[in-house]
């Protein structure tokens, strides 16, 4: 049996692993309520998600062309960062296909680590409350190393490799936006998109060395795109 090219895959989480619009939406629409603002459709929430709660916030007020001063802007942050997190999983769950593939991943002995610019206590929690924290070696947030190093930088991909100890030879990372693309090549590891998530851009557009429609086509793409270090 062919050895499995990859010892380490790191996943970005919201729109990635996990559809979090719903929770994600109630929690922004609760906060620009309270801030006198216009609450967004549902349906428009999976548009603005990428760079973290904040950048969430700012692109929401944008459409109505509303910019925060700082202090207002992490005043209502805040309210929406405390609404998410005492209902962050309620509607929250893995895409179709995610636990046969985390299943068939752990299998090959693959380790995994996931690598997101949500906050990391708010990712922690999330993963913990729907039962997926055991799975991964690491987890890592956007703020996990300060301000500043967030994807898509490299800085938290090399981290990951780092706290897992593999090297980026042995490395991939799955992700949906510009952000999670742009921090894998900083980082020098291949990315797979995946059609299915939150993209900033179209899927073929961002930039990805492979793009999925679906997680059963995830562990297949990997093999076939890994090369075996000598």
């Amino acid at each position: 049996m062919t050895q499995f090219p990859f010892s380490l895959i790191g996943f970005d989480l919201d729109g990635t692993l996990l559809d979090t619009s719903g929770d994600l939406g109630v929690a922004l629409n609760h906060a620009l309520t309270q801030g006198g603002f216009a609450s967004v459709p549902m349906d428009q929430v999976r548009t603005l998600v990428g760079g973290g709660t904040k950048q969430m916030l700012a692109k929401a007020l944008a459409l109505d062309g509303v910019v925060l001063d700082a202090d207002a802007m992490t005043r209502l942050t805040q309210v929406l960062v405390s609404h998410y997190e005492a209902n962050i999983a309620v509607h929250s769950r893995l895409f179709p296909g995610g636990e046969a593939m985390l299943d068939a991943l752990d299998a090959r002995g693959v380790k995994m680590a996931v690598v997101t610019n949500k906050m990391e206590h708010l990712a922690v929690r999330l993963l913990d409350e729907i039962g997926l924290s055991h799975r991964f070696v690491t987890i890592i947030g956007g703020d996990t190393l300060g301000p500043g190093r967030a994807k898509p930088k490299p800085d938290l991909l090399q981290l990951m490799l780092e706290r897992a100890g593999v090297a980026a030879s042995r490395a991939a990372y799955v992700g949906d936006t510009t952000f999670d693309t742009g921090a894998a090549a900083a980082a020098g590891l291949p990315c797979v998109a995946v059609r299915f998530g939150f993209c900033d851009k179209p899927a073929d557009d961002l930039g990805a060395d492979r793009v999925i429609d679906h997680f059963d086509d995830l562990v297949d793409t990997l093999a076939d795109m890994g090369q075996i270090a000598a």
